[in-house]
């Protein structure tokens, strides 16, 4: 099996930093693209931020020159360096790769489970 568990979220007052970490174990082949992505209460979950394996990025307008997204393609890690945190960046964050499982030719989806930060003083 394969599985995506995040770590790093808190609570932190505004204009804090945090980096959260997401650690996909299993029976992994290869890993295309991951991302972040947030949902606040009563919204839609929404794309925070992706990489794809050679280390190209996106960010969503507004974390763009706060927020960096890495990855350690040998440890199967990746990251996101928030800073200048605001009240609005409240969330669940989620953690997102596109892989493909050892002895099999498809690619899926895969989630963690979320990990909550919260800014606020």
């Amino acid at each position: 099996q394969v599985q995506l568990v995040e770590s790093g979220g808190g609570l932190v007052q505004p204009g804090g930093s945090l980096r959260l970490s997401c650690a996909a174990s299993g029976v992994i082949a290869s890993i295309n693209s991951m991302g972040w992505y947030r949902q606040s209460p009563g919204k839609q979950r929404e794309l925070v931020a992706t990489i794809t394996r050679d280390g190209s990025t996106n960010y969503a307008d507004s974390v763009k020159d706060r927020f960096t997204i890495s990855r350690d393609n040998t440890k199967n890690t990746m990251y996101l360096q928030m800073n200048s945190l605001k009240p609005e960046d409240t969330a669940v964050y989620y953690c997102n790769a596109y892989l493909r499982r050892w002895g099999g030719s498809t690619w899926y989806d895969y989630w963690g489970q979320g990990t909550q930060v919260t800014v606020s003083s």
